[in-house]
């Protein structure tokens, strides 16, 4: 579910349809498949967040777990499905322990991206309220989904508001209700599963700690998985009842096998050696806080009883490590998750051979993999040139400093010119190797760029929005969002009636709140990759500039995209995304050098523009120009430069002109730029939050002694 709906009958899945593929079917994601397992096994790990590109099974298996977990017994008519004999304060109880208990299908309840907050944490049922007058709580999400499973497809794309909603219920085990004349708390037990799409964004690292295990998935590359993959989905698209049929005997022996290790968990030991190795390990990998520590031992003890053994060995605690710390290990915001398995296996070691469990069901078509399996025959180990992301987090390479001499024939060292336009018109094979890579700087804190005025667009951490969130500034008659007490009650008495000494509010009469927060923006960063920008050392800093930029939107929540412009044109480096490592580590391989195509560069940003407003209208875009405002591609392309920047302003883009020219003598071409743009123009000096900040303080002390 994806639309935001809010009729609960289409978001609790109380019964698995047959037509659900099953869980068993799926090859070649063991890893992916033992995480859900060890997670239905001990519900304590903590869940799990799967992440990897489309396509591959992620919501398929979220969704087949549910149709192995064993039935649970509760109470019958509660609401909120609490257990026989749960002592835990109840707003359906106290329940008498005569009470009759009811057996149900373990629940999966699905949270879509768009739903309200009313619907995740319940509120006040208003039907009752205005037509009997009572005061009367309608429970949600969380509490459908107590003792079960939530799961969120896309989480990385959930509401700030509510992850903040599934943080604290995750963290405390309840939801507790305290608005609209509601008071109410109850459990919330679940076990939160989300997927992803890195390419669309990461999650913030609050909700990234919550999960206990973490997953990558990828598409498997031998030709034969890939063919057994399109097989069974051709058959079970074909006759989805015979195909789930013939892996019923594998199901019913996984779901009898999660119920043994459930049941043997308790009994199984955790020894003093076993937990200092977990210690080790976790400190080894520098992960913050304790959380890493209690999760391994929690799933090394769940990945035992799975295994039918009753202590827990090193092979356990290498399965456990290899999910729950890759996604904990202190890390930079550019840097990908991953975690060093030659440095997991120098620090547990080997182990005697793992014995062989008794009277363990087949597992030839059970999906657990081995758990001390080597790198090379791991089908889930994502491949070298996977857009340069591995499962391991050995250092990348720095890329190669450029040369900041000019290539031209009888040139001094350091002497390359500004721009073309000053050496001649250089021929093509001059032009070809005067490109090179520079390193980028370290980046740092960036001001704040935000758009003028008041969007509507998704919430976030940059400009002005209407949200639904916030700060309150009005009230409408619209059928969503929080009630507007006060307006509600001017509006009924506005209204007037009876003269029975009693206000009487009607349906028509309530009011919802305006709120006043902050969104997301399109943050679009075109930058001048041409000849000039090497000179002086220029690349470097532009470089740390954007990476600054790209951090800052990181923060933000931000979508970023990047076009590029030198030599002969102009191309889109990267489509907008929510992945800011992405365009980091685009931008670090970037090549500079050639002539300086300005007028490609500004239409290129203003077709991505325009079709990103088609796209999502309601997201704003903030065009950011790095740039020294050269144009020396063409013999009028200064003129042409000017009538797009004139075209932009037109469509109203905020933009901001980033001024990357230095020197004692400058032309001042990007301050005209920004004039034809109607943009801020910015030196790119002044990027950092820090020279504010200096500056005022230089102006103090000035202003006390003038005074």
């Amino acid at each position: 579910m994806r639309d935001g709906s809010n009729d609960s009958k289409t978001s609790v899945q109380q019964a698995i349809p047959p037509e659900t593929f099953p869980f068993s079917a799926v090859v070649g994601s063991d890893d992916l498949a033992l995480a859900l397992v060890l997670t239905a096994v001990s519900p304590d790990v903590g869940g799990v967040l799967v992440r990897g590109e489309k396509g591959t099974a992620k919501s398929t298996m979220v969704r087949g777990l549910a149709a192995v977990l064993p039935h649970q017994l509760v109470v019958a008519d509660c609401r909120f499905g609490c257990a026989p004999g749960d002592r835990t304060a109840c707003p359906d109880g106290p329940h008498d322990p005569a009470t009759p208990a009811a057996s149900r299908a373990a629940r999966l309840v699905e949270l879509p991206i768009g739903a309200t907050e009313d619907r995740v944490v319940g509120s006040l049922d208003l039907e009752r309220a205005l037509g009997r007058g009572e005061t009367a709580y309608q429970p949600g999400l969380l509490a459908a989904a107590n003792r079960g499973i939530l799961y969120v497809d896309e989480v990385n794309l959930l509401h700030d508001h509510l992850v903040d909603l599934l943080l604290d219920a995750a963290a405390m085990g309840r939801n507790t209700v305290e608005r609209d004349g509601v008071s109410v708390s109850h459990a919330a037990r679940i076990v939160l599963v989300g997927t992803m799409n890195p390419e669309e964004g990461e999650l913030r690292p609050q909700l990234l700690d919550r999960f206990g295990l973490t997953v990558e998935v990828a598409a498997p590359r031998e030709p034969g998985l890939r063919a057994e993959v399109v097989r069974r989905r051709l058959a079970f698209d074909a006759d989805p009842a015979a195909f789930v049929a013939r892996f019923e005997d594998d199901q019913e022996a996984l779901r009898r096998r999660i119920a043994q290790a459930r049941a043997g968990r308790g009994s199984v030991t955790l020894t003093d050696a076993m937990l200092t190795r977990i210690a080790t390990v976790c400190a080894a990998f520098e992960v913050d806080g304790l959380r890493a520590d209690i999760v391994t031992a929690r799933a090394a003890v769940a990945h035992a009883a799975w295994s039918g053994r009753t202590t827990v060995t090193v092979a356990d605690v290498r399965a456990a490590a290899r999910l729950a710390l890759p996604h904990r290990r202190r890390r930079n915001p550019f840097d990908s998750p991953g975690l060093d398995e030659d440095l997991l296996d120098r620090l547990l070691g080997d182990d005697e051979p793992d014995p062989e469990p008794d009277g363990q069901p087949d597992a030839d078509h059970e999906p657990e993999p081995e758990p001390d399996r080597g790198d090379g025959d791991d089908p889930q180990a994502q491949p070298a040139d996977h857009d340069g992301e591995a499962g391991e987090s050995a250092p990348r390479p720095e890329p190669q400093r450029a040369q900041h001499e000019s290539t031209e024939p009888g040139s001094e060292p350091g002497a390359e010119p500004e721009s073309e336009a000053e050496a001649g018109t250089p021929t093509a094979p001059a032009a070809a190797a005067a490109s090179g890579v520079s390193a980028a700087d370290e980046p740092y804190r960036a001001r704040l760029l935000r758009a003028k005025g008041v969007g509507k667009g998704d919430p976030g951490r940059r400009s002005n929005a209407l949200t639904s969130t916030g700060r309150r500034v009005g009230s409408t008659s619209a059928h969503t969002g929080p009630v507007h007490l006060p307006a509600t009650i001017r509006a009924a008495a506005s209204r007037g009636g009876e003269a029975t000494g009693r206000l009487l509010v009607l349906p028509g009469d309530v009011r919802r709140s305006v709120l006043q927060g902050r969104e997301s923006n399109l943050v679009l960063l075109c930058v001048d990759a041409s000849g000039s920008m090497a000179a002086r050392k220029r690349m470097e800093a532009v470089k740390s500039a954007v990476l600054s930029l790209l951090l800052d939107a990181y923060q933000r929540r931000d979508k970023v995209g990047l076009v590029t412009f030198r030599g002969a044109g102009a191309e889109l480096t990267l489509p907008p995304t929510g992945s800011v490592d992405i365009a980091a580590r685009r931008l670090r391989d970037l090549p500079h050098g050639g002539r300086t195509p300005l007028a490609e560069g500004l239409e290129t940003a203003y077709d991505t523009l325009r079709l990103e407003r088609l796209r999502d209208p309601n997201r704003r875009a903030l065009l950011v120009v790095v740039t020294d405002g050269r144009a020396t591609s063409g013999s009028d392309a200064l003129a042409r430069a000017t009538r797009v920047a004139a075209q932009l302003r037109h469509e109203g883009v905020e933009s901001v002109v980033l001024d990357c020219e230095s020197g004692r003598f400058r032309l001042g071409l990007a301050a005209r730029l920004a004039e034809h743009l109607g943009a801020e123009h910015l030196p790119v000096g002044d990027l950092a939050a820090s020279a504010i900040v200096g500056a005022a303080r230089t102006a103090r002390p000035a202003t006390g002694r003038a005074a």
